[in-house]
């Protein structure tokens, strides 16, 4: 005999559970199944193990979408403030750590089990390490045959992620079905990620593997970001490459002011007058890691090595617009292997923006990563997970 349920929620990741803690304190008989031995493994890991769990600074143009709306509605109905609050209810505390990202002070095993007690604490059942081989929608009911026997729900809530960091369990389940259900799925992509470079360029940046710098990146479509860029063996990492890689598209440059907020060309100038003699790499030193000043001269990014004295005010000013717009092009990413996040996923024309419900497939809800909209670093995803899964839990 198939088990007989109100709501069935595909994925036990941060949106998963929480949906179901939403929807089983309404009174529904919910059942929450991943196919992974661990629930919220992603929340494990997220923040070096503390858990960035929101941004204070959460609003709608801090997420992507092909819809830049769609966001609004759940995010304004479950807040930052709401999320800390539930932390609070439970005893958890948290700090604010930079550009209004909160980090919970017991790390993240407290906040996935205070996910867990959640949902027992409402009546609502995990089951995991149970597979998922079929999904039919017929009689107003959804029919999931499972590697633990079949289930019966009226509503169903795929909650699956997307397929950022496999290592842990990323499938494409929740686009094929969608696709399976009619719903149209943006290609998805890794977002949050390093980007990679070739040939000389390449080798030049693994030369200095290990430099970090505070400079602002820009996409050729996306906003700019002021944080730090890090060097890897593999090309460009760090916070301010990882939020524009989220906006990089293949084959594009991307643009890089290495010393962002400074009048490089004054700077320049005044140094000349008072030590004409110093070498421009010297020079660029003062500015830039000696590392980074070293390789671009090199490179010839900058100039040929010269004093101070030998450049023109015209070739100063020329390598100041260089420091302010240095434009690698990436040969592409490091992929799904060290994404953070999925850019692109079930389109959002097809769900409801109020309870992330189906339009043409009713019952049908999708929610969290898998949902074509994408938040900046910082615990923007989090709070999209918490909101999306409130919407959705309300109603399924």
């Amino acid at each position: 005999m198939a088990e007989q349920i109100d709501t069935l929620i595909l994925g036990a990741g941060a949106a998963g559970l929480f949906c179901g803690a939403q929807a089983a304190a309404r009174g529904r008989i919910v059942l929450v199944l991943d196919h992974a031995r661990k629930p919220a493994e992603k929340v494990r890991i997220s923040g070096g193990g503390r858990c960035n769990f929101t941004n204070l600074n959460t609003a709608p143009h801090a997420f992507i979408s092909n819809n830049p709306h769609f966001a609004k509605s759940a995010l304004a109905r479950y807040t930052p403030w709401d999320i800390s609050d539930l932390m609070a209810k439970h005893g958890l505390s948290w700090h604010e750590k930079t550009l209004g990202q909160l980090f919970c002070d017991q790390k993240s095993s407290a906040v996935i089990q205070l996910l867990l007690d959640e949902l027992s604490e409402a009546g609502g059942e995990l089951r995991m390490e149970t597979e998922i081989t079929d999904v039919a929608h017929r009689d107003g009911r959804f029919h999931v045959t499972t590697s633990k026997g079949e289930i019966h729900a009226t509503s169903l809530v795929v909650a699956t992620g997307g397929l950022s960091i496999p290592k842990i369990g990323a499938t494409p389940f929740a686009f094929t079905l969608a696709s399976a259900f009619d719903h149209t799925v943006i290609p998805p992509r890794p977002g949050l990620v390093p980007l990679t470079f070739g040939g000389a360029l390449g080798e030049d940046i693994a030369s200095i593997s290990g430099v970090s710098t505070g400079v602002e990146v820009a996409t050729v479509t996306g906003p700019s970001f002021v944080e730090n860029l890090l060097f890897t063996h593999r090309g460009l990492s760090g916070p301010a490459i990882l939020q524009a890689s989220s906006y990089w598209r293949e084959s594009e440059p991307i643009r890089i002011d290495l010393l962002p907020g400074r009048d490089a060309q004054a700077e320049l100038q005044n140094l000349k007058a008072a030590s004409p003699k110093l070498s421009l790499s010297a020079a660029l030193a003062q500015f830039l890691p000696k590392r980074l000043a070293d390789m671009l001269c090199a490179r010839g990014e900058i100039a040929v090595e010269a004093r101070l004295a030998e450049l023109s005010n015209a070739q100063l000013n020329q390598i100041a617009s260089t420091l302010a717009n240095w434009s690698p092009r990436p040969t592409g990413t490091e992929g799904w292997r060290t994404a953070e996040v999925t850019v692109g996923g079930v389109d959002t024309a097809g769900l409801s923006s109020k309870t992330l419900e189906s339009r043409t497939v009713p019952g049908l809800y999708f929610i969290g990563e898998c949902v074509d909209v994408t938040g900046w670093l910082g615990g923007y995803n989090f709070q999209w997970a918490w909101a999306s899964a409130a919407a959705a839990g309300a109603v399924a």
